[in-house]
């Protein structure tokens, strides 16, 4: 079997900036992977590459066996993604934005509403039937946003930050739902800044430092070549050399 996921010299120009450099990575089919690093060290930009919504300057990206560049339909259908923000229908309501997208997806009006349904008693997503987006709070509209990455049953679920700026019941009401996902095959790519939710929920990771994979494999595998007895927040702090101190001068 393909790996869901295969990257090969990626690298990604801005103007004279690396967003992305040189970056060789696999995914293999269902796994969960925890996609990690600091502001800037190019993960959404990496997630934007392998979609397709953004090209990359040079390398390749095969997503699901087939080359990201060939522009193909088949690889969007068979994806979900839930990007940094929530890049949203802000003028529709969340039932209307859901059955537009089931629709790109070629979904029966009859399955969307159904998938709908559960999607929002399972998130708890209950909104005003004639409320816009743009007046959800920011959780809700994250939760909507995530409803949209899973609607069509994805094979390939990419998450950008999707723990951000939800309550801690809908947190675990989440995270219960990506390993149910995962139990079932499902590949997903994680990213979050919360290391305590990455290092309970996925068993392999890919660190990135200034455009550049600085080190991938599964969590204990990592451990072993850095400390045994290390947490994953003090692995990572590790390899991106520490940090500064917090305090002020007054």
């Amino acid at each position: 079997m393909s790996p869901a996921i295969r990257i090969q010299d990626l690298t990604k120009h801005f103007g004279p900036l690396a967003a992305v450099s040189k970056l060789s990575l696999e995914v293999p089919t269902g796994t969960f992977l925890g996609l990690l690093g600091r502001n800037g060290a190019g993960k959404s930009t990496l997630i934007k590459m392998i979609t397709g919504l953004m090209n990359p300057s040079s390398g390749t990206i095969e997503v699901l066996g087939q080359d990201v560049s060939s522009g193909s339909l088949d690889i969007k259908r068979r994806i979900g993604v839930m990007s940094e923000g929530t890049a949203l229908l802000e003028g529709l309501t969340a039932a209307q934005y859901l059955r537009f997208i089931g629709r790109l997806h070629g979904l029966a009006d009859e399955l969307i509403d159904e998938r709908r349904k559960e999607l929002f008693e399972v998130l708890e997503l209950a909104p005003a039937a004639r409320t816009i987006i743009a007046d959800y709070s920011y959780g809700m509209q994250k939760k909507t946003a995530l409803c949209a990455a899973l609607l069509h049953g994805p094979e390939l679920l990419l998450l950008d930050e999707p723990f951000e700026g939800i309550d801690p019941i809908t947190v675990k009401v989440v995270k219960d739902l990506l390993l149910g996902l995962s139990r079932k095959g499902t590949t997903l790519v994680l990213t979050s800044h919360a290391l305590d939710l990455v290092e309970k929920l996925c068993p392999v990771l890919a660190i990135m430092n200034e455009g550049k994979l600085v080190a991938s494999g599964s969590l204990e595998e990592l451990k072993s070549e850095h400390g045994q007895n290390m947490t994953l927040e003090e692995l990572f702090l590790e390899l991106m050399g520490g940090g500064r101190s917090g305090e002020l001068s007054w």
